[in-house]
């Protein structure tokens, strides 16, 4: 234990020292001079008083300064920083005093930094198309995103809930991904009967001396597709590069053998040059075709005015409209009217009558949901699979481009395209395009 000298206050140790320095010298000069005790207890009495008064007017202003420190550190463990000391002397203690104000100065700019790089982060997970979940070591979700709380068809935040229960509402593919617990691709079937491939990434991390399993979801099934219309669009141009390479001679020499014909009377000569200009007028038709696929311009997104564009194409195609109010589309018009054209264009082909060709415009969180709907004959499961890819096509002279193109414009959106039989004949041809314009960087073209 410490003595009860060290524990008293700094006030008193103050007070004691000036004490006990002022009576010495009283106590040597009546000792030399032989006073007598009465004259040396008054003597001493006085002494003591003004050495009592004098101490506490020393002690005073460095009392003072040291229980604001006192308070100041009792804030600082608090996590309180934005209290400053005020001080109006240039002594230690005042020195002191600074040195506290600049310390909370510089934590409190630390702080703020750290506050904003940690609103900015969680801006970006929350943006980003990727599913982040984070969950600690009993079992509670701690952190979600947007995409996260869609992928698990969620309403609600998901912080709080327990990660078991999440799993029982999650789709089975979905929970035998998250169940094997390792990185690795799988597959989920969505409610438009589509296949989606995505990829599990995992992680343990240490957060407050506690763990954490960090489960990041990403979807491949876009990069996939983009990849393969990236090579469709690179065999296109260099098929358009030789074709046209070939058909620049092989029309001046057409012409110039009309020129040297002319004085020739003979009709199948006529009839040869005639099928040949015929022919290479339908592969220029062909290669500039293919050339408009792979050289799609990057969308310029404005407000749709959807009753305009609507009236202008229910005038050339014969439909039914569709729309709900308060649709509000963000995409480039051109190349969702070009879009609208081709499905039609393929719903007349189909056999279907012009009275049940429909066109449906509807929106939700998700975005602006466009279907093209008809009676005709369908699609087989091989016909389906191979609709969007470009040079396939069922029809006679079909060239592959009309479903090829739509995809292109959908993707270059940001969106969705799929194809559905419906249930009592026909099919359903349904776009999904996002809220959010779309901005993308210029591509290379190689």
């Amino acid at each position: 234990m410490q003595s009860n000298k060290l524990a008293l206050p700094i006030t008193e140790k103050i007070m004691l020292l000036c004490n006990v320095s002022a009576l010495i010298p009283v106590w040597i000069i009546c000792w030399l001079t032989q006073l007598n005790w009465p004259l040396l207890i008054t003597t001493t009495l006085i002494t003591v008083l003004l050495a009592s008064y004098l101490s506490f007017r020393l002690s005073h202003t460095l009392v003072q300064g040291i229980k604001s420190l006192e308070t100041g550190l009792l804030n600082f463990k608090d996590g309180e920083l934005a209290t400053l000391l005020a001080y109006n002397s240039n002594d230690e203690l005042g020195k002191l005093c600074q040195l506290y104000n600049q310390t909370a100065k510089q934590l409190r700019q630390e702080r703020q930094w750290i506050y904003q790089r940690e609103l900015m982060l969680d801006k970006v997970l929350q943006s980003s198309p990727q599913a982040v979940l984070l969950r600690n070591d009993k079992g509670f979700i701690v952190y979600s995103n947007y995409s996260a709380r869609d992928l698990f068809n969620a309403k609600t935040p998901l912080e709080g809930s327990q990660f078991t229960h999440l799993l029982e509402n999650a789709h089975p593919q979905l929970n035998n991904a998250l169940t094997r617990g390792s990185d690795g691709l799988f597959t989920l079937d969505t409610e438009q009967q589509e296949s989606q491939a995505w990829h599990l990434s995992t992680g343990k991390l240490l957060l407050n001396n506690q763990y954490h399993y960090l489960y990041v979801f990403k979807q491949l099934t876009r990069e996939l597709s983009r990849q393969e219309v990236e090579v469709w669009k690179k065999v296109i141009r260099i098929i358009s590069h030789e074709l046209n390479n070939s058909l620049g001679p092989m029309s001046s020499m057409l012409h110039s053998g009309q020129l040297l014909s002319e004085k020739i009377d003979e009709p199948r000569l006529r009839r040869v040059f005639a099928t040949i200009s015929e022919r290479i007028k339908h592969l220029n038709e062909f290669v500039q075709g293919y050339g408009k696929f792979a050289k799609l311009p990057t969308p310029q997104p404005i407000t749709l005015d959807w009753p305009m564009l609507l009236g202008q194409l229910q005038a050339q195609w014969s439909c039914v409209i569709e729309i709900s109010k308060e649709v509000t589309t963000f995409a480039d018009p051109t190349q969702i009217e070009q879009l609208l054209i081709n499905l039609l264009k393929n719903a007349h082909e189909s056999g279907s009558a012009h009275e049940h060709i429909s066109v449906s415009i509807s929106q939700d969180s998700k975005g602006t949901h466009i279907s093209v709907n008809d009676q005709g004959k369908g699609m087989s499961e091989q016909v389906m699979a191979n609709a969007l890819i470009p040079f396939y096509s069922t029809k006679v002279a079909g060239s592959g481009l009309g479903l090829a193109l739509c995809r292109e414009i959908v993707e270059a959106h940001h969106g969705q395209i799929s194809l559905h039989n419906r249930k009592h004949g026909g099919l359903s041809v349904h776009v999904i395009l996002p809220h959010h314009p779309i901005k993308q960087p210029q591509k290379s073209r190689n």
